[in-house]
């Protein structure tokens, strides 16, 4: 299945600095027209971060706040009602500024492994011990997903809903590295086949050609995303050397795109050149023909920007615009 977005398209990972949804709204349709996204603006509390957000779409499994973290709790209360609000303002705020639009419109959603490695059980437990309240908790996520993206077309009538599962906690779920609660030992491993058929029941509430899933951990376990359904990995570039070229080959010859995180979210100033050197040093390193490139690179920054100033991000996300062009004019 052929990708939903179009060649040189660009896009951002997620999250942004700052507040105001509508704000965040408005220049990531300004600057990132033709792959746009949901922002997420973590600064205004845990229920708006990553794991709150996740939560707030589960179905019929309520969370609260306790001082460890995120909680399965009996009944919903204060800390996912405010989780909910969030996401529904920012959903107004897309609204707003998505009038008339048409073309893909990406949703992230903490993926399921991440949310089973930092969720609770009422018990104290981390869920991801737990192979039952994992499945519970697949279930739902797959249920609120759907819902969402639904909610989304409706809202926004000329959009495809793209679905991004963010998936940092994964390496940790399958090399038994979840720390406990009490931080004096882990979690033991889950097998990857499970962990693989996890991810695509969430996925396949996207449509085919509208599915990613992102990672940036070093060691990104990239043959079992490329099993799960993906039609996108979304990967830090910085982090990827020789040892993920065969992987990285044999998910292009599948047919999969690159999301690749180009530009950094700290250090030297965003810079176009740099974005583009990268670019075609991996390109390179792959052995792809070039006429292939814009068809299957789609660029993006390094990782969530919610730490990087203002004035970072607005330059960030201009790099990563005018990369998508370069991709799509061809240029050298």
């Amino acid at each position: 299945m052929s990708a939903i977005w179009a060649r040189g398209a660009a896009t951002g990972i997620g999250s942004l600095p700052g507040t105001d949804p509508v704000d965040a709204a408005a220049l990531v349709f300004g600057e990132l027209p033709d792959l746009p996204h949901l922002p997420e603006l973590p600064d205004r509390g845990p229920g708006a971060a990553m794991v709150g957000r996740g939560a707030a779409l589960l179905v019929e499994l309520p969370v609260e706040i306790v001082p460890t973290g995120w909680r399965m709790a009996a009944h919903t209360g204060r800390d996912l009602r405010r989780a909910r609000d969030h996401l529904a303002r920012d959903l107004d705020a897309l609204e707003e500024q998505a009038v008339g639009y048409v073309g893909p419109l990406k949703l992230q959603l903490t993926g399921p492994w991440t949310l089973a490695a930092s969720l609770e059980l009422a018990s104290g437990h981390k869920l991801v011990s737990d192979h039952g309240a994992v499945r519970d908790l697949v279930s739902s996520l797959a249920e609120g997903a759907r819902i969402h993206l639904a909610d989304v077309a409706a809202r926004v009538p000329g959009a495809t809903p793209l679905l991004q599962l963010d998936e940092p906690s994964l390496p940790a779920v399958l090399g038994g590295r979840v720390p406990t609660p009490s931080g004096y030992g882990t979690v033991r491993a889950v097998e990857a086949n499970l962990v693989e058929q996890a991810l695509g029941d969430v996925l396949s509430v996207a449509p085919a050609g509208a599915r990613v899933v992102h990672c940036c951990a070093p060691d990104a376990p990239l043959g079992l995303l490329r099993g799960c359904g993906a039609d996108a990995l979304a990967l830090d570039a910085a982090l990827l050397g020789p040892r993920h070229y065969d992987d990285l080959g044999t998910a292009i010859d599948a047919g999969l795109s690159l999301w690749l995180g180009v530009v950094p979210t700290s250090g030297p100033e965003p810079d176009l050149g740099r974005a583009r050197q990268r670019i075609r040093g991996l390109w390179s390193e792959l052995g792809f023909p070039a006429e292939q490139l814009a068809s299957s690179v789609v660029p993006t920054p390094a990782c969530g920007l919610a730490g990087a100033s203002p004035a970072r991000v607005r330059r960030t996300l201009a790099v990563l615009r005018d990369c998508g062009r370069w991709l799509a004019d061809g240029d050298d």
